[in-house]
């Protein structure tokens, strides 16, 4: 017998967590994938796998490819990159050996994946050697926008999807150079966030949203939120449409 043919690689877009908003085309991969892996925090179910609920077939296989750190490391610490590209090569090893078996994988992926996805990380190890197919998925910031009610931007207004982590100043100039943001990873950053926004003249506009499309929740402009911390899935959002419409 020859060698076999390889395995499809299938990159599914799961959504920001209302199940409902998965495609079917997202849908159909994943019932039909005798391999479903995902990412995920240690000793916790990946978020894009709670999404995907009982939609893997009962005989499928899951990877569970869980991160070595998440927070526990600032990104700056000269053992972040080495120790997240490790940990990539290891996830992409471990997904190559049941595609070269013949058997096709699908990855699933909170959001859209080439959105800040972590399983952009694989493809770019993988498509090379493998058959790959991208599908793509409701963006966390369209879901909150939407969920907000949120109308973000018209004619010809620029947007700026900006994450949290750049500085004060940086943050704050990028801000004054757009019609709207989407501001991500917030979490710790928050204060420094609501501070950039004060120095652009936007705070008034912010409007903070976390968990949006989940069970929980919450929108609300952001001068009446506190400075604790947010959790992970929370973004800060400035509308456009300043001018006549």
């Amino acid at each position: 017998m020859g060698t076999p043919r390889p395995g499809t690689l299938h990159i599914v877009g799961m959504g920001p967590g209302d199940p409902e908003l998965l495609t079917l085309k997202a849908a159909r991969i994943i019932r039909a994938a005798p391999v479903v892996a995902c990412f995920s925090k240690r000793g916790r179910i990946g978020h894009a796998r709670r999404i995907a609920g009982d939609l893997p077939a009962p005989g499928a296989e899951t990877l569970s490819l869980e991160y070595p750190y998440t927070t526990e490391i600032p990104v700056d610490d000269p053992r972040y990159l080495p120790g997240i590209a490790r940990f990539y090569e290891e996830c992409a090893e471990t997904l190559a050996a049941r595609l070269s078996a013949g058997l096709d994988v699908a990855l699933l992926c909170e959001g859209d994946p080439f959105l800040y996805g972590s399983a952009m990380y694989l493809f770019d190890r993988l498509r090379e050697r493998f058959p790959a197919e991208v599908v793509p998925g409701v963006s966390g910031m369209s879901g909150c926008w939407s969920r907000a009610l949120l109308p973000m931007t018209h004619g010809d207004d620029v947007l700026a999807v900006l994450p949290g982590t750049l500085d004060r100043d940086a943050l704050a100039e990028r801000l004054r150079g757009c019609d709207a943001a989407v501001i991500m990873k917030v979490g710790r950053n928050l204060p420094k966030i609501r501070a950039a926004l004060a120095d652009a003249g936007l705070a008034g506009r912010a409007v903070y949203v976390e968990r949006g499309t989940m069970a929980g929740e919450r929108v609300v402009p952001l001068d009446e939120l506190p400075d604790a911390p947010a959790p992970y899935f929370a973004l800060v959002l400035v509308p456009g449409r300043q001018r006549p419409r």
